[in-house]
């Protein structure tokens, strides 16, 4: 099974949609950090390099992330369909199961490749803004970009992994759906295509009664500044990538290849 897993992930960067995604995840920072007009545009004046990993993540991963998300991963199955690869894989005296769940694994790791990316341009982007002591928030805690007061070195990593995590968590279900989608199609574009009007399709439901909000997966994705008891978000998150990943196996052992 590890071999298989370490097999996907090579493949996975290996792939041009993959390496574009993990570069422009991790270049977009530098923008943001000399950007002239970006406390205008955004009204974030950066007074700490700690504040880049917001600024950053909050412009990527409402639209840039999901879309990354949905190519890289249906092409896991899309490419391999297109080039032939796949029936011959499964020729081999390998189960299915172990084949889809390994490119599952694979998946829902690839959201936080683009995160440590994402975070670790921001990290160093915000280089010339200082990490030192500062007065204000790191947008990822308590306060925002306000804060509650100074906030110490410690205190703005833990604020900025914390964000990171969740970041992650809440793109885990996308990468799933994706997977999805990629067995049911065998395409990547129509599988790409079918997970982003998906996810747009589900924004347009913000018309419908707060209780249907509550458990639409577009309104957690904003879980990576959310303060207070995440147990209800958390759980349903998980919900959701268990389903998703559910369905994709089933699909993939039952899918004629």
């Amino acid at each position: 099974m590890l071999s298989l897993i370490s097999l996907e992930f090579r493949k996975l960067l290996a792939s041009r949609s993959a390496r574009i995604a993990l570069l422009v995840c991790t270049l977009l920072p530098f923008l943001w950090s000399f950007a002239p007009r970006l406390g205008e545009i955004l009204r974030v004046d950066l007074v700490s390099g700690w504040q880049l990993p917001a600024v950053s993540i909050g412009v990527a991963v409402q639209f840039l992330m999901p879309l990354f998300i949905a190519v890289a991963v249906a092409e896991m199955i899309g490419a391999e369909v297109a080039q032939g690869t796949l029936a011959p894989l499964l020729l081999r005296p390998v189960s299915r199961s172990r084949v889809i769940v390994s490119k599952l694994i694979v998946a829902l790791f690839f959201p936080l490749l683009l995160v440590l990316a994402t975070l670790l341009g921001s990290l160093v982007a915000g280089i010339p803004h200082g990490y030192g002591e500062f007065r204000g928030g790191t947008g990822l805690g308590p306060g925002l970009f306000q804060g509650v007061g100074v906030l110490s070195p410690s205190a703005a990593l833990a604020e900025v992994l914390r964000g990171g995590l969740l970041t992650w968590i809440m793109l885990m279900p996308v990468a799933a759906l994706s997977l999805f989608y990629g067995v049911l199609l065998l395409s990547t574009s129509a599988a790409a295509l079918a997970t982003l009007a998906t996810l747009s399709v589900l924004r347009l439901l913000v018309v419908f009664p707060e209780g249907l909000q509550r458990v639409l997966l577009t309104s957690y994705l904003n879980l990576y500044v959310t303060q207070g008891s995440l147990t209800q978000a958390l759980v349903l998150l998980l919900i959701y990538t268990l389903g998703f990943s559910l369905m994709a196996i089933f699909a993939f052992d039952r899918r004629d290849l």
